[in-house]
């Protein structure tokens, strides 16, 4: 089992001055296994704080990133998954699933992180998993012409399994929903390929 933190957008300081303190609890040092940011870090400290909550931090390159060496994406292998993070840019219009879905095909992998909506979203399309953790911050998007929900996911991978917790900040409480996903096997007659659920569950792991 490997515990991923999905987190992105949190563009600190130009847009916000801080994570949400609710979330900063929750983030404790070693729980996490791995970090996979979808961007807009922004500064060093921002990004060094990452690093004490785990100690592999992957990160790809937002458009307010000081760090031009995050590169534009990332392929990162999970046992039998192969995951790929952009930040989402390189999707117009921003979050179509179309698009996405030929990205993924295009890298090659079974799960696509990517960023830059600042709207958490967890969904299966043409049998593979696309995740968007939001913005962990809730900063303003123009996209919406507002602020966003404050959110962030945690990933359980186990084998072809991922289990996605979603945490929102919802009138100043932590809301927990979860997501689930199980890669298809190889073709095979009477394959169930509809693992894919929603169910409350407890804040904290």
């Amino acid at each position: 089992m490997v515990l991923v933190l999905v987190i992105g957008d949190l563009h600190i300081p130009t847009l916000t001055h801080d994570l949400p303190a609710k979330f900063k609890k929750l983030l404790v040092p070693g729980k996490i296994g791995q970090i996979i940011c979808t961007g807009n870090v922004c500064d060093k400290e921002t990004y060094d704080y990452l690093r004490t909550i785990a100690p592999e931090v992957h990160v790809v390159r937002g458009e307010f990133d000081e760090n031009t060496h995050f590169p534009l994406s990332l392929s990162i292998p999970h046992q039998s998954l192969r995951i790929g993070v952009v930040h989402g840019q390189q999707i117009v219009p921003a979050g179509d699933a179309d698009m996405l879905a030929a990205l993924a095909r295009q890298m090659d992998v079974d799960v696509l992180i990517s960023g830059g909506t600042h709207r958490f979203e967890a969904f299966e399309f043409e049998s593979r998993f696309f995740v968007n953790p939001g913005s962990a911050t809730g900063a303003w998007s123009g996209l919406w012409n507002g602020e966003a929900t404050p959110s962030f996911a945690l990933m359980d991978i186990q084998g072809p399994v991922i289990v996605t917790y979603v945490y929102q900040l919802v009138d100043g409480e932590v809301k927990v929903d979860k997501v689930e996903y199980r890669r298809p096997d190889p073709p095979k007659d009477n394959v169930d390929t509809s693992a894919t659920g929603r169910s409350e569950v407890p804040v904290g792991w």
